[in-house]
């Protein structure tokens, strides 16, 4: 096994200058740095990110920097200012984070700041693909780097990548909200892997899959041409032992007493979040009012304590979001106080992990009601620093960590009502049934911690890949037009059989709205001007729709029976006609399409998610009702197609070799009914697949757009 090559947006290591011009390295303690420790030990890893801020750093330092962070094995990658405004501030914090949290008014009017996101996201593969060496496992993180999986994919074919997800991925609905959903998702579709918090999240994506770029998984996987892609949860742990020997440290115990002395209160509540406006914080002070105001006999009893641990600071808005919260503290107060004490206390700074570790000793409540969080690492924390066995967690159903922690009281955030009910509750509850509860967390906590998350990931990865076999064949160049033109290599005259649609134009959203471009046009008339050259259009199409697109040329068309003169027996057509035309009524916007020798049901007008299943059925259908009729039942590109035996392209190339015995063959197509084609090529022809389906072709181009540019160079 390579190395661990982990890559996300921030280095795992803060730097932090001096006045005497010397600098240090702090290690970070979040999950992701604690939970990739091991392995990034163990696998000999390298650690691609931001190192932070280092501009007017001067030379001697940046040196003995780049000297300090290689020799912790870790690789920076240098932003400027202006790109950490636009990819981090601007697109990562202002467009994703709020849609992926479901905050949509948040998202600004106009975003300029993709191409800014989309330019880092390259310097991060360019980093990645500088370091790789064979064998490597990369693992990218988060929504900063969507895309480059992809970019990776793309220079090193064969590399294992495998992609994290850490907050919700949402909706499809409201992921089609983004303008550049399909490039995002394309952009993960690079990976091998892709794990998720939740089964929700991952549904979401597959969702998102079907729904905006047509590609409908397999349970868990979906197949892209000569690799499979896995997506499946992983739900992130904490380092467990670290939590639960802190809170066994006698100063760690002292400092929790200390707490509750100075807080003056019966009742102890806390919560402890990044200022962050997912966080909930405004809806949580809310429902401490509303419990103050349903309970007054509790006014003087408890005490809520609410750390704001600073965050983002330089986000546009966070200021006023402040302000807000600390207006709300001032009227709670202003109610609820009384000569001796405050109902809320609001801190806003940050804290050691020691510190935080008290607190969590020191409360009866912990209240963690994000309005929505990928996973939610505090109410772990909590859970696993109560060695005592006590203590309630309140925890928002909106939290990934919800999945997991059933035996914390749930509940909805945005009903304030019933979490001041769900506090109450809280407060009140017996101590048996607060251990038995605390009990059966810590247990499942402790089990799946930080480690076991990243170590199943890994492995999860390793065995997509190797099931694959991908990982023994030797990475090909970046340019595939160069790899396919070098495989022609010199002969006698060149064949070039194309299919018309998703490999010439892209699909219409009916079959009579994609006739050809002038560009085409232009480009296939030029084509045929080469002596040596001879174009042949192999189409589903009817023969008279191709001789009106194509008259007066001297491309080859072949249609219907893939020969012009070839007579086809179609009585089976009047068996599978009905069963289309019922299929046709269940379906709103499906249609069917009469060829010269196929019937050819058509679903792209159709709401995505629901024409899936609906074509699935009907495929079973067709199978069960065709088994004795000499037909072929195909899959195209949002098309289901019967054609008879033995009636399909290769009887094209076949008639086509017999006319041009020493010529050299190049065969483009997209979809199943091409496949036939390339299996008739001769050995040495040049079978070329456009889009992302699976294909027996061993080269590969992504879209129609690129088959033109292929085809272009031909002419120099």
């Amino acid at each position: 096994m390579g190395r661990l090559v982990t890559v996300s947006n921030r280095l795992p290591v803060t730097f932090r200058s001096d006045a005497e011009g010397g600098f240090t390295l702090v290690q970070s303690t979040g999950g992701l740095a604690t939970g990739l420790s091991g392995p990034h030990g163990d696998m000999g890893g390298l650690w691609i990110g931001w190192p932070g801020d280092l501009d007017g750093l001067p030379a001697p330092q940046r040196v003995a920097l780049d000297d300090a962070l290689a020799a912790m094995r870790t690789v920076p990658v240098s932003l400027t200012a202006e790109e950490v405004e636009g990819f981090y501030a601007g697109f990562s914090n202002g467009v994703l984070w709020p849609l992926f949290h479901y905050l949509l008014e948040r998202l600004p009017y106009h975003s300029r700041d993709w191409d800014a996101y989309r330019h880092v996201n390259e310097k991060y593969a360019d980093a990645v693909c500088a370091s790789y060496a064979r064998g490597d496992v990369v693992w990218v993180h988060d929504y900063h780097l969507m895309l480059v999986p992809a970019l990776v994919r793309a220079r090193i074919p064969n590399a294992r990548i495998g992609f994290f997800l850490h907050i919700p991925f949402p909706a499809a609905d409201v992921f089609r909200i983004v303008p550049w959903r399909n490039e995002l998702l394309r952009g993960l579709l690079g990976a091998d892997l892709i794990g998720f918090h939740t089964s929700a999240y991952a549904h979401n994506f597959a969702a998102s899959l079907v729904s905006l770029i047509g590609i409908v998984p397999d349970i868990d996987r979906v197949r892209l041409g000569d690799r499979t892609l896995r997506y499946g949860v992983f739900p992130m742990g904490i380092d467990a032992r670290f939590f639960s020997e802190a809170a066994a440290d006698p100063d760690v115990v002292e400092q929790a007493r200390a707490m509750r002395r100075e807080n003056n209160a019966q009742h102890l509540l806390f919560g402890i979040d990044r200022l962050d406006y997912t966080k909930g914080i405004p809806r949580r002070l809310m429902a401490i009012e509303r419990l103050l105001e349903m309970r007054p006999e509790l006014v003087g009893k408890i005490r809520f304590v609410q750390v704001a641990v600073p965050s983002r600071e330089d986000i546009a808005g966070y200021d006023t979001f402040v302000g807000k919260v600390h207006q709300m503290v001032g009227r709670i107060n202003g109610i609820y106080s009384t000569p001796v004490s405050a109902p809320v206390h609001f801190i806003h700074k940050g804290f050691s992990q020691r510190e935080l570790v008290a607190m969590y000793l020191a409360a009866d409540v912990m209240v963690v009601t994000p309005l929505r969080d990928g996973m939610n690492l505090v109410a772990k924390e909590f859970v696993a620093s109560r060695v005592d066995e006590d203590g309630v967690l309140v925890l928002s159903e909106l939290a990934g960590a919800a999945a997991e922690m059933g035996e914390a009281v749930i509940v909805n955030p945005y009903d304030i009502d019933a979490v001041a009910r769900a506090l109450a509750d809280a407060l009140e509850m017996p101590r048996v049934n607060r251990q038995k509860r605390m009990r059966a967390l810590r247990e499942r906590v402790i089990r799946f911690d930080v480690h076991r998350w990243a170590t199943s990931f890994i492995a999860s990865l390793n065995e997509v890949t190797s099931e694959g076999g991908r990982d023994s064949m030797a990475p090909q160049p970046p340019d595939a037009d160069d790899r396919i033109l070098e495989a022609l290599g010199p002969a006698h005259g060149l064949v070039v059989v194309l299919d018309y649609d998703g490999t010439l134009v892209p699909f219409g959203s009916r079959p009579e709205l994609a006739e050809p471009d002038r560009e085409l046009l232009d480009l296939l008339y030029d084509l045929c001007e080469r002596a040596d050259l001879s174009v042949h259009i192999v189409s589903g199409r009817k023969r008279e729709t191709l001789a009106e697109w194509f008259d007066d040329s001297d491309i080859g068309l072949h249609s219907g029976g893939w020969k012009r003169n070839l007579e086809v027996d179609a009585s089976w057509k009047g068996r599978v006609r009905p069963i289309l035309e019922r299929a046709t009524d269940r379906l709103s916007g499906s249609f069917i399409e009469e060829k010269s020798a196929s019937l050819a049901w058509h679903f792209r007008l159709c709401d995505t998610e629901h024409a899936a299943w609906q074509s699935r059925e009907l495929q079973l259908h067709l199978t069960q009702a065709l088994s004795n009729v000499p037909v072929s039942i195909l899959l195209g590109d949002k098309v289901i197609e019967i054609q008879p035996h033995g009636v399909d392209k290769g009887r094209v190339v076949r008639t086509l070799r017999q006319e041009h015995p020493s010529a050299a063959f190049l065969a483009l197509g997209d979809d199943e009914t091409d496949e036939s084609m390339f299996e008739a090529l001769p050995d040495d022809g040049i079978a070329v697949h456009v889009g992302p389906k699976s294909s027996r072709a061993p080269y590969r181009l992504p879209d129609h757009k690129a088959a033109r540019a292929l085809l272009r160079r031909l002419l120099t």
